[in-house]
């Protein structure tokens, strides 16, 4: 019988159900979810598949490890891509703010090969729409043009996380098929992007880079507190936390995606 947490503010599946862990080497964990339509009325999230590998190499800047975090997070996506024609990543947030530079930073990062290794329009394209308050246009519609332009047969969407401890920072790497809401994790939603609303498979990598101040609070305390109810924050390095992240993950998709 799975056994739910509390409902927390957090964009990780592994959170707010308690699964098995599965250990792959001695600084890599990997923890799969699956939740159903029932479970996810309970818990607020969306129904899908949920992967986590986790390791806290990028937190205590154990750069020896990345490889290995790289190599499950490949084999991690390898399980959800499948044979691929075209692929489009989208690096959602906004660059101009480093704890929400992920996507962007993944982005450039990727290797892409649309019309420049084929000349049949098949391989990997980039995307990087910023966000509603510096374009004045949304994420979502940004996206859905391009797909229908493109016409990917996989859009992977990257972007930063919410987490309900301060021990995930940098530390959870998530990927899951049931699309994305931008903005979620830090009570800002705007439409989301998932395989009914761009008519293709959807997936979405990311790590979590933010907590609630509450949430420290009541690690610290022992007790839950409104204190600070809407107060983010974020590591002090989170320039370098952000950096190392992409590397990692870009690393991870551009091994996954070579000649699927």
């Amino acid at each position: 019988m799975k056994q739910f947490y509390p409902q927390n503010r957090t964009d990780l599946a592994s959170e707010l159900i308690k699964s098995k862990v599965t250990r792959l080497n001695e600084h890599v964990s990997r923890t799969d979810v699956d939740i159903d339509e029932e479970t996810a009325k309970k818990i607020g999230k969306p129904a899908g598949r949920y992967t986590t590998v986790l390791s806290s190499a990028v937190a205590k800047g154990e750069r020896e490890f990345y490889d290995r975090i790289a190599t499950a997070l490949t084999s991690a996506i390898k399980d959800y891509i499948g044979k691929t024609r075209v692929c489009m990543i989208v690096g959602l947030g906004n660059p101009g703010m480093t704890a929400d530079a992920l996507g962007a930073s993944v982005v450039k990062r990727i290797r892409v090969t649309r019309n420049i290794e084929k000349s049949d329009g098949n391989g990997v394209c980039t995307l990087c729409p910023n966000v509603l308050g510096v374009t004045g246009i949304e994420s979502y519609d940004i996206v859905k043009g391009a797909a229908e332009r493109v016409r990917p047969d996989l859009i992977v969407v990257v972007d930063s996380l919410c987490a309900a401890a301060s021990e995930r920072l940098a530390a959870a790497f998530q990927i899951s098929d049931a699309g994305i809401t931008p903005g979620s994790g830090v009570s800002n939603f705007r439409f989301r992007i998932d395989r009914d609303s761009m008519g293709c498979n959807v997936i979405s990598v990311g790590v979590p880079l933010v907590v609630y101040a509450r949430t420290l609070i009541k690690e610290a305390a022992g007790t839950a507190t409104d204190d600070g109810a809407e107060l983010i924050v974020t590591p002090k390095d989170i320039d370098l936390i952000v950096e190392e992240c992409a590397f990692i993950i870009a690393s991870a998709l551009n091994s996954a995606l070579d000649k699927t």
